[in-house]
């Protein structure tokens, strides 16, 4: 929706109003892992709705690339910038990119909201975890995030909102994932402080849990393998397993001024999985 003020004379308030609402309306989300799987449900959801996009890729960047032309052909505006999030010396760097993006792209000097949504998934039973495959993980999914968070909030509107990324494995337990949850229960009790202490800015922070999805996650085994597909579809009480759009559109959702009192709260979104 584009709104043209023709000025020919003194405005009229029906004029000045309908800008001021327009402005009033489109929001800015930062989405870390914006091009693919789950994050890529996300920014085009957000577009959808009306909103623009920074999203961020780690090595990608013509998939990135593709996902911001996806974007503009829906009448928004994205902006893709390259972010390492286990490279922590670098967070500083990247928020002052993010503020010259803002002022170039947006003319303004702040962003509405933050999806800690970049991440990778290792499968390894408990007793043959590496330190290294823990020490990955733990940088990805949980000191990354926190640190982001950390370089950006000063460039985030007050009664703006952040959703972190969890997981359904931080509520149910199968074998080859104890490391990964561990990091995405972390992830949750960091909602809750954050939640906390940033609720005198008017930031509200939850945190979304998707059941098991078909993405390239784990190497695609939900989508690619049948034998597991229909073993999760069983134990789902809507019968299915999950797509990337229903992620996607609860994190739009969640993000609407309908879910603005949701705060603090982890919010699974996995058909009911292992009820």
């Amino acid at each position: 929706m584009v709104i043209v003020l023709v000025l020919m004379g003194p405005r009229t308030c029906l004029e000045i109003t309908a800008a001021e609402k327009y402005l009033a309306f489109m929001k800015l989300a930062i989405i870390t892992g914006g091009s693919r799987g789950l994050g890529k449900s996300m920014s085009l959801r957000f577009a959808e709705r009306g909103h623009d996009v920074i999203l961020t890729y780690n090595r990608k960047k013509a998939e990135a690339g593709a996902m911001v032309a996806q974007i503009e052909t829906m009448g928004r505006k994205a902006v893709a910038l390259q972010l390492d999030v286990t490279d922590h010396k670098s967070l500083n760097a990247f928020a002052n990119t993010v503020k010259g993006v803002l002022r170039e792209n947006w003319q303004r000097n702040d962003f509405d909201f933050l999806i800690n949504n970049a991440g990778i998934g290792i499968h390894a039973l408990f007793m043959e975890t590496t330190e290294e495959q823990f020490d990955q993980l733990m940088s990805i999914h949980l000191k990354g995030p926190f640190f982001l968070t950390q370089k950006l909030l000063p460039l985030m509107k007050d009664g703006g909102r952040i959703v972190n990324i969890s997981s359904g494995l931080a509520r149910f337990s199968l074998p080859g994932y104890s490391a990964y949850a561990a990091m995405k229960g972390a992830v949750e009790v960091m909602t809750r402080y954050m939640a906390k202490e940033l609720g005198a800015r008017r930031i509200a922070v939850n945190v979304v849990a998707p059941g098991a999805i078909e993405t390239d996650f784990g190497g695609g085994a939900v989508r690619d393998n049948k034998q597991i597909n229909d073993m999760i579809a069983s134990g789902t009480a809507l019968g299915r397993v999950g797509l990337p759009d229903d992620i996607g559109g609860a994190v739009a959702a969640l993000l609407s001024e309908d879910c603005a009192w949701i705060n603090g709260q982890r919010v699974e979104v996995s058909g009911g999985i292992f009820l």
